[in-house]
């Protein structure tokens, strides 16, 4: 049984993340998955949530706010909408895009508080990731 498995994280904007792992652990739609090599081919859509990547040193966390995962047995592909380090989340920028989702899902509105309660899960995910 093989202990690692390739990891490939696409965002718009670049090759987020591209290695061999140990571990995956990430969130779907569905509620929260890990994934170790040899798993079961598995396709799933990602929802906003911590992304923790485990290889043979360390642990990384990023915020994943939402994509698409493609599993097979020694490869994981995610195509991500967006997808950030810790450190290149601005949190002065989230903190007032919480205040704006707040304030669209209290004056209501059908479908626009559908949008803001998910710019208030991005909002709040990518707080948490500068707050650790």
């Amino acid at each position: 049984m093989a202990d690692s498995m390739r990891l490939k994280i696409v965002a718009p904007e670049r090759i987020f993340y591209e290695g061999d792992v140990s571990f995956l652990e990430f969130t779907t739609t569905e509620g929260d998955m890990g994934i170790y090599p040899n798993h079961i081919p598995l396709t799933a859509i990602i929802a906003p949530g911590v992304l923790r990547i485990h290889d043979s040193e360390d642990i990384r966390e990023a915020a994943l706010m939402s994509g698409f995962i493609q599993i097979l047995p020694d490869t994981v592909t995610i195509l991500a909408e967006s997808v950030e380090w810790p450190e290149e989340i601005d949190a002065n920028r989230a903190k007032e895009a919480e205040i704006r989702a707040r304030r669209r899902i209290q004056e209501g509105s059908g479908v626009d508080v559908n949008r803001a309660e998910l710019a208030l899960k991005r909002a709040l995910l990518r707080l948490r990731m500068t707050n650790r």
